[in-house]
């Protein structure tokens, strides 16, 4: 090394810690900052707790405030027990009333029915992306159910599965003979759910159209190369890029069904018959609404918010998983 160059790096470090040792002393460097900088720095780090404060406000006290008022009122009479703390007997007269033992039985039935509600709308989101034809025209005959009212597709359904009613007469003519789709007992929640799922699916179905446009389509191609059948793509290809987007569904179709199914359930069957599409939503306007009994009615209020929190935990732990896959 030569001794010209050694003086030059000499000099040059000289002339950087003076430079240094300057902004210290003048203030100006890290080693004491200004106070305007401290005080951008403390506003920079509340800056995101202020933004959340009031979507947090808005929850506490519209949301958790009256979710505790629930649950402390659910430990509360009715009639002459009115305001008196019964403990837990709101609770056991919920596990002894049968309308609600079948309102859970039904609860059952929606998370075995659950595949199928979200099948159907992944299926047809799955052919409009595949550009089947006529796609732009399914994509909007699909999604329109979806901006009808609960009330309006309960009367239209109320027309065509009466006993009377085209359907029947249809099923008639070929031989099938009637079926009495809402007066009997073991037919009538599969009739109610399978319209839920007609009018509901096409958001669904969005949900999944946006989840198609992150799937690589290299996969695809690389699938219809192999000579995979649409079988094999769906279940090797498409399911496993949607995987999140499936998880999403589930749960937001699994909710749905819990807490949107009021409005079909009243106009298509009042919970008959003999009380066999009973849910816990209905359940509870029944208790509040005719038999006026609110603590009980919030006390399946709170049965309720612990199957959905359940449902809730359960989609935290699958994205937590897959995270960790990914």
């Amino acid at each position: 090394m030569s001794p010209i160059g050694s003086s030059a790096r000499t000099a040059q470090a000289g002339r950087t810690a003076g430079v240094r040792a300057g902004e210290a002393v003048d203030g100006r460097g890290p080693a004491s900052k200004s106070p305007r900088a401290r005080n951008g720095r403390r506003a920079d780090r509340l800056a995101p707790y202020v933004l959340v404060a009031p979507a947090v406000l808005i929850i506490v006290v519209l949301r958790l405030w009256p979710l505790g008022l629930g649950v402390n009122f659910s430990f509360t009479g009715d009639g002459e027990h009115n305001g008196a703390t019964v403990g837990f007997d709101n609770y056991a007269q919920l596990i002894d009333d049968p309308l609600f033992r079948t309102a859970l039985r039904n609860v059952g039935l929606l998370v075995l029915l659950l595949p199928v509600a979200v099948a159907i709308p992944g299926l047809l989101a799955t052919f409009i992306y595949l550009r089947v034809p006529g796609h732009p025209v399914f994509r909007s005959v699909y999604f329109f159910p979806a901006v009808l009212s609960p009330v309006i597709v309960g009367a239209i359904f109320n027309l065509l599965l009466a006993f009377d009613g085209p359907v029947n007469a249809v099923l008639g003519g070929s031989g099938l003979g009637p079926v009495d789709w809402l007066g009997d007992p073991d037919v009538a929640m599969f009739t109610v759910v399978g319209v839920y799922i007609w009018a509901t699916s096409g958001m669904a179905l969005v949900v999944f159209l946006a989840g198609f446009a992150t799937l690589d389509s290299a996969l695809l191609d690389a699938a219809r190369v192999d000579g995979a059948s649409l079988a094999r793509m769906i279940w090797h290809v498409i399911i496993p890029g949607l995987s999140r987007t499936l998880q999403f569904v589930v749960v937001t179709t699994m909710i749905g069904m819990l807490t949107s199914m009021f409005g079909l359930l009243y106009v298509m069957t009042s919970g008959g018959p003999e009380g066999s599409t009973y849910l816990p939503e209905y359940y509870i306007w029944v208790q509040q609404g005719q038999m006026s009994r609110p603590a009980l009615a919030s006390a399946a209020s709170t049965v309720l918010f612990l199957i959905m929190l359940a449902v809730g935990l359960l989609q935290v732990g699958l994205l937590r998983r897959a995270g960790r896959e990914d």
